[in-house]
């Protein structure tokens, strides 16, 4: 405790503009500052978390365009928080009368809390999370989506679509009161609220825009399409493993003893996940799928994310477990229907984060018998996926025909690297002749 007290000490006086200088000669005031210190390090790695999605989007995709997902995963995060600054955490987590959404707190002008270091904190980590659901759309659509069509998808989605969903959510977190939150729902770190809306987000887009050319014959068969670098794939993974800690343990708000137990349960649902996801490619594939067994991983992080404060490490190993199982036919079923999802994002995210959701109700009951947190789970499993399908494709629609979404057949074929950057990732690549 000694040890601890001279760190917050220490870190109290170097950056006094962070607002740690507070009393901290109470265990009180060391707590506050510890609690504080550690939203920022959770923040920090869930910013992480973007250059992990891109490295694993890029690998996944073809060599000329490469360059156009990093692009879109820096303006997109960009754009996300101006907008969750402006409008978004206001819809969230504003004063509300009526329980669906906040009218408040905009533009971080709250006169009574505006220069509280919790507050600030608080918007950190939420605002990182707001860019994650664009992302996930931005995996799923990728190498034939306009630049601007997905700036202008990722304003609507971390300034409207999000925060309104998270207030029904999370809203009692600070000032607001979501009516699922009152039911009882629960989504401890995100399975549905961040995951699940940006799978179904994805799948709405990926319906308006349609599959990438030569992706499906005039039968109707899958053709498959391998992306230029695993490897890279593979390091965004791991990131994407490491990072999840901060993503799962920021939302305690707390720097105390609920994180190990988090943190347990997240490195133990990607283990499970990627297991049993490796041994389901080497049943439907004949040998074991590396991209099946990266998407394992990323299936046990998203499912575990909604009960890892609950669950005991034991049953985190389960629903690990089985989202590795689901995930497999997850992305073969959307394959077969004709949805060009090159990550498999819609099923990690969209499909795992449902049964992570919906398995936090099997944790939450006292007896066998009793289904109504299931029943409360399945309710906000279903309220999210109407809103967000539903918001998402009208959103893409609108794009689709004002500003554009899809890149022309020509550009498409050269590779959005060159026709909307003017540039290319890699030296020996040989553009097209058009």
């Amino acid at each position: 405790m000694k040890r601890l007290f001279v760190l917050v000490v220490f870190i109290s006086l170097v950056f006094p503009g962070l607002g740690l200088a507070q009393e901290v000669s109470s265990p009180e005031g060391v707590q506050s500052n510890l609690n504080l210190i550690w939203i920022v390090f959770s923040s920090a790695l869930v910013l992480l978390i973007q250059p992990g999605f891109a490295l694993l989007a890029a690998g996944l995709a073809r060599e000329k365009n490469v360059i156009n997902l990093f692009i879109k995963s820096l303006l997109g995060m960009a754009i996300a928080l101006i907008g969750y600054w402006a409008v978004g955490f206001g819809l969230m987590f504003g004063e509300s009368g009526t329980g669906f959404f906040g009218a408040s707190s905009f533009f971080l002008k709250d006169a009574a809390f505006v220069k509280s270091p919790s507050l600030y904190s608080l918007w950190l980590f939420q605002g990182l999370l707001a860019t994650i659901p664009i992302t996930i759309c931005s995996a799923a659509m990728s190498e034939r989506v306009k630049l601007w069509g997905y700036l202008a998808g990722s304003a609507i989605m971390a300034g409207f679509l999000y925060p309104v969903f998270g207030s029904w959510v999370w809203g009692g977190l600070y000032r607001g009161s979501g009516w699922l939150e009152k039911l009882g729902f629960s989504d401890f770190a995100g399975s549905t609220l961040i995951h699940s809306l940006g799978g179904w987000a994805a799948l709405a887009g990926v319906m308006v825009v349609g599959p990438r050319l030569g992706k499906y014959n005039k039968d109707g068969k899958p053709n498959v399409i391998p992306g230029h670098n695993l490897l890279l794939a593979a390091s965004g993974v791991f990131l994407l493993w490491f990072c999840w800690i901060g993503l799962n343990g920021g939302n305690t708000g707390l720097g105390n003893h609920t994180v190990a137990l988090i943190a347990v349960n997240t490195i133990l649902a990607g283990a499970s996940g990627g297991i049993t996801a490796m041994v389901a490619s080497l049943v439907t594939c004949k040998k074991p799928d590396v991209v099946f067994t990266l998407n394992g991983i990323l299936a046990g992080l998203v499912a575990i994310s909604a009960g890892c404060a609950d669950a005991v490490p034991s049953e985190g190993v389960v629903i690990g477990a089985i989202s590795g199982i689901l995930v497999v036919i997850s992305i073969l079923f959307f394959e077969k229907i004709k949805i060009d999802d090159p990550v498999g994002a819609i099923s990690v995210h969209g499909v795992c984060g449902a049964w992570g959701t919906l398995a936090m109700g099997f944790l939450l009951r006292e007896e066998p018998l009793i289904l109504k947190p299931i029943l409360i789970q399945l309710l906000g499993i279903g309220v999210c996926f109407g809103w967000s399908f539903s918001g998402s494709y009208l959103a893409f629609k609108f794009i689709h025909k004002t500003i554009g979404l899809r890149v022309s057949p020509q550009e498409e074929s050269q590779g959005l690297d060159y026709t909307e950057h003017g540039t290319q990732a890699y030296t020996e690549f040989r553009l097209p002749i058009s």
